[in-house]
């Protein structure tokens, strides 16, 4: 591997959390491995240590030393040919391979992708799957006028077929849509795709907010429950993130990816009197938002006034009022893709690459 490409997975102890998300997003491969100034293997960071690190402390900004794993598996130079053996051992899908000096050399992936989707196949079975597609999409005027928001285009698969064939992906069978906004063809739409999965749609005789409709669904669900805007894609595992839900005692979990914005000006900071006590060159702020996936224990749909607009957001303020557990799954930055304006949809294209479609 060549430098400039083995650099991708590279990052010194003392680089940010953020920052180390930010190369992870890069890299594209869910790890960095960590190394001193040498370049000698000190450890390893995952996505997933990152999530837990942020959903225990909220730290953006600790160094990651405090995070990563000490005691990386990697393999020598020399035994590089019983490499795939090794990551089948330890159940791992990329290693690093450490010259005798100890400083990483290499990075070798594992050819198991296919393997890998097999075993996620069935993990979401029966797992019930709400799609909020009833909104105008006004954002998106004038495509709107003409067709309904879930019936856009990203390539030349509508967004709303592109969330489902993600679900699909994880074994999901069951999905509930609901409707309102030019409801017959989505329906007519839906009607003419051959699929191996059923949907069973809500219409709502007014616009009741992103969770109003929840209150029109008749049935009663036995386990937590994926609610999801129709104008968003989240690139991640959900078996994963439905697995957190189940584990963490919360009564509704949030689905968030890291923003980042850059202010493109020196910042002045002071106090009283106009004193100046230092400058600031450029900072970027880092937040949390709210990506649109929910998941959501079944008894909190009996909460949800009926006939009345009401938001997932407004669900979220009401426990959080009375003390109840709510929590967040957080995402990196490029792993929440949003259509919900112009700008975004385009970026949305470029990331699922769809140039060529």
């Amino acid at each position: 591997m060549k430098t400039e490409e083995l650099e991708k997975y590279l990052a010194h102890p003392d680089t940010t959390v953020v920052d180390a998300l930010q190369k992870i997003d890069k890299n594209a491969k869910g790890v960095l491995f960590i190394t001193d100034e040498d370049q000698k293997l000190l450890g390893t960071l995952t996505d997933g240590d990152v999530r837990r690190w942020l959903i225990k402390t909220g730290d953006l900004q600790a160094d990651v030393e405090h995070l990563m794993n000490k005691t990386p598996k990697f393999v020598y130079a020399n035994n590089i040919s019983q490499c795939e053996d090794y990551m089948k051992k330890w159940k791992v899908k990329v290693v690093p391979v450490v010259a005798v000096d100890g400083t990483v050399c290499d990075v070798v992936f594992a050819d198991e992708v296919r393997e890998i989707k097999d075993g996620k196949k069935q993990s979401l079975s029966k797992v019930p799957v709400i799609i909020m597609a009833g909104g105008k999409g006004t954002r998106l005027y004038p495509y709107t006028k003409v067709l309904p928001k879930p019936l856009i285009p990203i390539g030349d698969i509508p967004i709303m077929e592109r969330i489902i064939d993600r679900f699909r992906d994880f074994g999901v069978q069951n999905f509930y849509a609901t409707l309102n906004y030019r409801k017959n063809m989505i329906k007519s739409y839906f009607s003419d795709v051959i699929t191996d999965y059923e949907i069973h749609y809500v219409e709502e005789d007014q616009p009741l907010g992103t969770a109003g409709s929840l209150h029109l669904i008749e049935e009663d669900f036995e386990q937590p429950i994926i609610v999801t805007n129709c104008d968003i894609l989240i690139q991640g595992d959900y078996r994963d993130i439905y697995e957190y839900h189940l584990q963490s005692g919360n009564e509704l979990t949030i689905v968030t990816a890291l923003k980042n914005i850059l202010v493109p000006y020196g910042v002045v900071h002071s106090k009283e009197n106009g004193v100046i006590t230092r400058m600031e060159e450029k900072p970027k702020l880092s937040y949390f938002v709210n990506t649109g996936m929910y998941i959501l224990n079944p008894g909190l749909l009996k909460e949800i006034p009926k006939d009345t607009f009401y938001h997932m957001t407004d669900l979220s303020a009401a426990l959080l009022e009375k003390g109840r557990q709510v929590g967040m799954y957080p995402i990196s930055e490029d792993s929440f893709l949003d259509m919900g304006e112009f700008e975004e949809m385009r970026r949305m294209e470029q990331k699922l690459d769809l140039k060529t479609e």
